[in-house]
């Protein structure tokens, strides 16, 4: 069967996540919804990375198999004239070669937005975390530095995440200020559940000078969540795209030339 892909951007905010659940919106659902619509047959979706209830995606990379050939123009427009204002395919492609969204891809890249000033916006309410202290940025870099590498991120992992292994890859980490807001672009091989927004609670008790600079390092060592920060809302975290090799045709997102050259020999 054919296979297409396609890359889909999204606001989080009205749905318990990407993963399709018993009588609760989900992105799955409703992208599924609007692509058998245009295939006049029941389509099933996979993504490169499940986010969770109140997450975004600035690319979300999805692919599927249909029976029936359409246009790829078809579903762009028809896929979008389908779903909610808060999700649209940006992009659409056939599959080259054994392409699977999730399990091709090398590295994936999240963004979290802080926004951080006196007062809450009412316009990036749902799109950015808010925190009136104010924040070092600096400091915050220093810190993430330390997370760079192989590493157990058992400090970082929820309680009840299902994956076999803690270890994952850290190919880069930087936060740093734009006006009145802190953002932190992480990319790794995988991550672990909420392991962005730990560590993103941890980097921010730092920048509000609550723990030393090298506290990333102790709680790497330590490998216990419940010595860790908070976990930090969700409404901050953006899927910000996804690496995959060279030969499956599909563009990569510009932060991605920051991958070691190790990392990107694949492609």
């Amino acid at each position: 069967m054919p296979r297409i892909v396609l890359g889909v951007e999204y606001d989080g905010s009205q749905y318990a996540g990407w993963q399709w659940q018993t009588g609760k919106p989900t992105l799955q659902l409703a992208l599924q919804t609007a692509l058998s619509k245009i295939a006049t047959q029941p389509i099933i979706v996979h993504c490169a990375g499940r986010t969770d209830a109140g997450v975004h995606a600035l690319e979300q990379v999805v692919h599927f198999d249909c029976q029936v050939e359409r246009e790829l123009h078809a579903w762009l427009m028809g896929g979008n004239s389908q779903l909610p204002d808060d999700m649209r395919i940006t992009w659409v492609r056939s599959a080259i070669g054994d392409f699977h969204a999730r399990y091709s891809a090398i590295a994936r890249f999240y963004r979290y937005v802080i926004l951080n000033r006196p007062m809450k916006s009412a316009l990036l309410r749902t799109q950015a975390t808010w925190c009136y202290q104010p924040l070092d940025a600096e400091k915050m870099h220093q810190a993430a530095q330390h997370l760079i590498g192989e590493h157990d991120f058992s400090s970082f992992r929820a309680q009840g995440c299902q994956s076999q292994s803690p270890n994952r890859f850290m190919h880069f980490i930087d936060v740093y200020r734009q006006e009145d807001r802190v953002i932190i672009d992480i990319g790794a091989n995988a991550f672990l559940h909420h392991m962005v927004r730990n560590i993103a609670g941890v980097l921010m008790t730092i920048g509000m000078g609550k723990q030393p600079v090298d506290w990333t390092l102790a709680l790497l060592e330590i490998k216990d969540r419940s010595q860790a920060s908070v976990t930090a809302p969700p409404h901050g975290l953006h899927l910000g795209g996804v690496f995959y090799p060279e030969w499956y045709g599909i563009k990569n997102h510009p932060i991605f030339q920051k991958l070691p050259k190790d990392a990107r020999r694949f492609s």
